[in-house]
């Protein structure tokens, strides 16, 4: 379902079951999978790569080449930057044109989340099941399963599958809604 007053590019790919609300814009060779929901006033950029389930909430700017894997979510008014020495003017005062620059993409792994108002400047990369806490600066790698926030994010805990944060036991971290139990090290989680 694409929305009347949505605008998509014809060389954009749009997956089954995928809707595009009001005011969204999905420009040329972005890919979409399937059953996505690109909310209203969203941005996707050129040549963007969304999988599959991917919920991308109003008012969110999603710069190419950003690559977002099945499951993830993205908040409310989040941006996902491309560009990492911004000028709209060269030295010698000449307007900036694309071929002035090279653009840097954020990717984002399967099922993490991004919250609201938070801005991920490239290049960086957000890992498996992490989670980027509302209005947080993201200006590095952000390890599978963490917890981050602030501006810039730091990481406060671990969370899970089910979104909830970990909570230690027995040397272990546990989901207190799933039960899932991880295993810290080097900085790191995996699956226990």
């Amino acid at each position: 379902m694409i929305a009347a007053d949505a605008v998509v590019a014809d060389s954009a790919t749009i997956g089954k079951g995928t809707k595009v609300w009001g005011l969204a814009q999905v420009r040329e060779d972005a890919v979409l999978g399937r059953d996505c929901i690109v909310g209203r006033g969203a941005y996707v950029g050129t040549g963007v790569r969304i999988g599959d389930r991917v919920k991308i909430q109003n008012l969110a700017l999603v710069y190419e080449p950003a690559e977002l894997e099945d499951g993830v979510f993205i908040g409310p008014a989040v941006v996902l930057t491309n560009d990492e020495f911004p000028r709209a003017v060269s030295p010698d005062g000449r307007a900036k044109s694309a071929s002035d620059w090279t653009a840097v993409g954020v990717t984002i792994r399967e099922g993490a989340s991004i919250g609201a108002r938070s801005v991920c400047v490239a290049p960086v990369t957000i890992g498996r099941w992490a989670m980027v806490g509302a209005g947080s600066t993201v200006t590095r790698d952000v390890p599978d399963y963490a917890l981050v926030v602030g501006s810039p994010a730091r990481r406060i805990g671990w969370v899970g599958p089910a979104g909830r944060r970990l909570e230690q036991e027995d040397g272990e971290w546990v989901c207190p809604a799933t039960g899932a139990r991880f295993v810290e090290q080097d900085g790191t989680l995996r699956p226990a």
